[in-house]
């Protein structure tokens, strides 16, 4: 446990109607004291205080919360100030919180870093928490209240377990069968193998939180002048893209991040494609751009020549309001940004796409790091193969059990824990 006390305004920034100073470590109570009058208020209990600095002036009436540890959020001792929320009294009582010894102001996360560090929760559930607090959407908000409540967790300890016990039937074969037959793991240990592997198979093929966090992305693709930026700037409803019928008017990518009946997206504009720019070196690097945004989209709109568009990508008619143009066959959507004609239809379209490619409402969807490590474990239990050797399927069974103890935190390292808590604000 952290032999200092840290504070932070862990509420919204002022003015507010009410403010949250939190206080956690050993001298949460001696601070409480000083500031409220001598005393304690019963534990988990609010009570109405006067809250004085070191010479005795008033600083605010307040509600004091006092909750010592272990059973707290932290882990630690906490006091809690809810104060009037305007600027002048919050810095009033940051400042006479700071002058008191031992006493200091919390940094990025590190609230939720003593969470974790005091076993209140597990690295699975801090990545939720944070997930939690970037949420934007309902879907994002449901999937991270899955992670944060626990439920991969659960999932992990789960699969440790069955690991456990495959090995402790290694370890059996192991002391108690003869060299001639030190081979024998048992009847049915390779299914058992195989299936907690088909499990992680199964978690390793669901959409990602990556998903979820950036927006379901969408690339407008074509040639210049084919009406990309017209129809990206009627999607993100926003002139966020200059249109002009200079080919070329585009030079480099354009993000825009919206929510569509509560599904995250992230449109992007990119440069016209065309085979020359006649030496103009801007125009070839948004055009390098472009392609590259291609490649990780994970829905491209081609507004080209039917038929010349990346594999996967939807045909789109963008002019449907100019009976000059080139019409596409009767599979491509025939949309007009100017005049809105089919643009609700494409819209809906997308929704439909998007929703059937992040994860259900509620599901835990991995994160970069947490699908890695599942990775890792399917790899080792996959490994085990056609093997006859207990010393291998028991190496192959622990470097799984370490995979799932690193996805929880039971052994990480001080700088991923550092990138990890670094996403919090400072009063969480």
């Amino acid at each position: 446990m952290a032999r200092d006390t840290i504070f932070a305004l862990s509420s919204g920034s002022p003015p507010a109607g009410i403010a949250v100073v939190r206080v956690s470590g050993p001298a949460a109570g001696e601070v409480l004291r000083m500031l409220a009058g001598g005393r304690l208020p019963p534990a988990r209990r609010a009570a109405a205080r006067t809250l004085r600095d070191a010479e005795g002036g008033p600083l605010d009436h307040a509600l004091v919360l006092w909750m010592p540890g272990p059973r707290t959020a932290t882990g630690e001792d906490i006091a809690e100030l809810h104060l009037h929320g305007g600027r002048a009294v919050v810095a009033a009582v940051e400042a006479a919180l700071a002058r008191c010894a031992g006493l200091r102001p919390a940094t990025p996360g590190e609230f939720t870093r003593r969470a974790f560090a005091n076993g209140r929760i597990d690295l699975a559930e801090a990545e939720g928490l944070a997930e939690l607090l970037e949420s934007e959407t309902e879907l994002q908000r449901r999937a991270a209240m899955a992670l944060a409540g626990g439920r991969l967790s659960q999932e992990v300890g789960t699969w440790r377990d069955r690991v456990l016990a495959l090995s402790a039937e290694v370890e059996a074969a192991l002391d108690f069968s003869d060299e001639e037959d030190a081979g024998d793991l048992g009847q049915g240990f390779g299914e058992r193998v195989a299936a907690l592997a088909g499990e992680l198979g199964a978690w390793l093929a669901r959409p990602r939180a990556r998903v979820l966090r950036e927006g379901f992305r969408v690339v407008l693709a074509g040639p210049p002048n084919a009406g990309k930026s017209t129809l990206f700037n009627a999607l993100v409803e926003n002139e966020a893209a200059i249109t002009s019928p200079i080919a070329g008017t585009t030079r480099d990518v354009i993000e825009r991040s919206v929510a569509l009946a509560g599904v995250p997206f992230t449109f992007v504009d990119t440069a016209g494609l065309r085979d020359s720019t006649a030496g103009d070196e801007i125009e070839t690097i948004g055009i390098a751009r472009a392609q590259a945004e291609v490649e990780r989209a994970d829905l491209v709109l081609w507004l080209g020549p039917e038929g010349q568009g990346p594999a996967g990508a939807w045909e789109i008619d963008a002019k449907a309001d100019d009976p000059a143009r080139q019409t596409k066959s009767r599979g491509a959507m025939a949309v007009s940004a100017r005049t809105g004609e089919q643009l609700d239809a494409l819209r809906e379209r997308m929704i439909g796409h998007a929703r059937a490619a992040l994860p259900a409402p509620g599901d835990v969807a991995l994160t970069e790091r947490q699908a890695g490590l599942v990775a890792e474990a399917h790899a080792a239990l996959d490994g085990i193969g056609q093997a006859i050797d207990p010393l291998i399927v028991a190496e192959h069974l622990r470097q799984a059990r370490a995979a799932f103890d690193r996805l929880v935190g039971r052994s990480s390292t001080e700088d991923m824990l550092d990138a990890l808590f670094g996403r919090f604000c400072i009063g969480k």
